[in-house]
């Protein structure tokens, strides 16, 4: 017999040396540190921070600008106890569950469910009017829709064309309003993550129900949805985790009012840290922000998990 040496790419993995193993390990690590350093820079940086200036009474001007003392959880007590952030967070709730979880999600897979079968001229027409609202600026959509629900705007304008009255839709209807326009900015999102997530559902499948005498409905409810239901949790995980987020919008249409009636958490955070000078409690608030969408993406999660 003959003794063949195999090359070393062929050796069974147990006789390759430790070295050689971790250089490999290396190789496949250090491509990923620029990544990793730039994630800690302005991410993880950030947010230690904020953890930490919430245990203080670091402010923007005066004696504690400059140097800080710790002061526990003083400023989370002040919070749990302070009725403006408890209206705040329930504003928050209510904003976030009126634009994301009904309006952009329903809004979304409405449309797409109307340019699933349409021609290709009108799902390019519709498509290019839902999509030129999403990649709008936020400062200018808030822009828009304060001059469209102004006392002297578009709205009442068209209101008094056709011999109705009026009325001033951002002091008598605020948090309705700036739902309507994050909805209005929003549901492009959702339609593109639906539209994609409509064309794997497999048509002999409909098409079988079809012929089995189940309507529209009961094959949506039924084959269509359960289908895409890993669409829908990560669409709503991440439509969620935006409408928290969003501030220029309601500050441009309300600035927080009238009174604080449209006075989301980013808009009292922002009030209390660069109006009110007290980073230490801004920071706190932005905290609390963070752990509410923490629970979000929990409840997402844990949802998406759930077998059909």
């Amino acid at each position: 017999m003959v003794a063949v040496d195999l090359p070393d790419s062929t050796r069974p993995a147990a006789r390759r040396s430790p070295a050689g193993r971790g250089r490999r390990a290396a190789g496949r690590v250090l491509p990923l540190v620029p990544a990793f350093a730039l994630i800690a820079l302005f991410f993880l940086g950030p947010i230690l921070w904020c953890v930490y200036a919430s245990f203080t009474d670091v402010a923007l001007t005066g004696a504690t600008a400059s140097t800080p003392h710790l002061v526990g959880v003083r400023n989370y007590r002040r919070m749990f106890a302070d009725s403006a952030f408890r209206q705040s967070l329930w504003l928050t709730v209510v904003f976030v569950v009126g634009s994301a979880v009904i309006g952009q999600n329903v809004g979304g897979m409405a449309l797409a469910l109307l340019m699933k079968a349409r021609h290709r001229i009108v799902r390019a027409v519709v498509g290019a009017i839902v999509v030129g609202a999403w990649v709008m600026p936020e400062l200018v959509a808030g822009f828009v829709w304060y001059a469209f629900l102004a006392d002297d705007g578009t709205f009442n304008a068209i209101l008094h064309a056709v011999g109705l009255h009026g009325k001033s839709w951002l002091y008598a209807m605020p948090l309705l309003s700036v739902i309507i326009a994050n909805v209005w900015r929003g549901t492009a999102f959702s339609m593109l993550v639906y539209s994609a997530a409509l064309s794997n559902v497999p048509e002999d499948l409909l098409e079988a129900a079809a012929v089995d005498g189940a309507s529209a409905y009961r094959r949506l409810r039924h084959i269509t949805l359960p289908l895409m239901r890993r669409a829908v949790m990560t669409n709503l995980m991440t439509i969620t985790l935006q409408t928290l987020a969003v501030f220029t919008l309601i500050f441009v249409m309300t600035g927080g009012g009238p009174g604080t009636k449209t006075q989301t958490l980013p808009i009292y955070m922002y009030q209390s840290a660069f109006k009110f000078y007290q980073l230490g409690y801004g920071a706190a608030l932005a905290i609390v922000l963070l752990a509410v969408g923490g629970v979000f993406s929990v409840v997402y999660l844990r949802m998406m998990r759930e077998e059909v």
